[in-house]
């Protein structure tokens, strides 16, 4: 039994390995073939107010430079965030991204937000929505409100599958763990990290409200069912002054 164990656990390593290997591949003929220039020039060329979308996956957004590390689609930018960005300094009035930062270990986090703040321009503003730690801890408490015993009751469900019984214990181990989740903010943390990197203003929003028109509606609520983004998210918004 041990053995075949083993076997099986090569086998998804060597698969997982093959895709990352493939994924690269792909990365490489693109930057070998000047697409992903191509696209900032095309973006730059035609934007004056310019927005940086990181981590779009496959919900890019009209009027922003949309990028991922796995770019679903030739329009759109590979950018790995934890890397230096390949654009010069000042050169976006506006930077967003929704549940990302979460999938890269924190002082990778902040190399990203160090990045954002030297590609802004001065008084441009930053607008980062990843889930909430306090939210977690709450599912835990005893006390749910109805909408988060629908949560529970469709987290264990739907994700995971293997509990045998609807309990917010697999559901907040199952968030830790899966779709590759580094490191989980609170709103303390969060504005930690911004102003450590420079930014100031800080301030919370709303899902998809904001004071910047720019950075109105831009959350992909429709991806979960209707208030789950809502109630797992955190989002602040930061500017960089000087």
């Amino acid at each position: 039994m041990k053995i075949e164990m083993k076997r099986l656990l090569g086998r998804l390593h060597l698969d997982s390995a093959a895709k990352e290997l493939i994924k690269l591949a792909r990365q490489a003929r693109r930057k070998a073939g000047g697409a992903d220039a191509n696209i900032i020039r095309a973006y730059f060329s035609q934007n004056n107010v310019r927005k940086l979308h990181i981590g779009c996956g496959s919900h890019p957004l009209p009027g922003w430079l949309n990028s991922d590390y796995y770019p679903p689609s030739s329009e759109i930018l590979h950018l790995d965030a934890t890397q230096p960005f390949p654009f010069g300094e000042e050169e976006f009035d506006f930077v967003f991204s929704e549940h990302m930062i979460e999938h890269v270990p924190y002082g990778q986090g902040l190399a990203m937000l160090a990045e954002c703040l030297r590609v802004l321009r001065r008084n441009g503003v930053i607008r980062i929505s990843t889930p909430n730690l306090p939210f977690l801890i709450k599912l835990y408490d005893g006390q749910n409100s109805e909408l988060e015993k629908r949560y529970i009751e469709w987290a264990t469900k739907a994700i995971v599958k293997d509990a045998p019984y609807s309990d917010p214990i697999f559901v907040i181990n199952n968030f830790f763990r899966d779709w590759g989740h580094q490191f989980i903010y609170d709103e303390k943390t969060l504005a930690a990290a911004l102003r450590r990197s420079g930014f100031a203003d800080i301030e919370k929003c709303e899902l998809n409200e904001s004071t910047h028109e720019e950075l109105r509606q831009l959350e992909n609520e429709k991806r979960l069912p209707s208030g789950f983004l809502r109630l797992e998210t955190l989002t602040l918004e930061a500017a960089k002054l000087v």
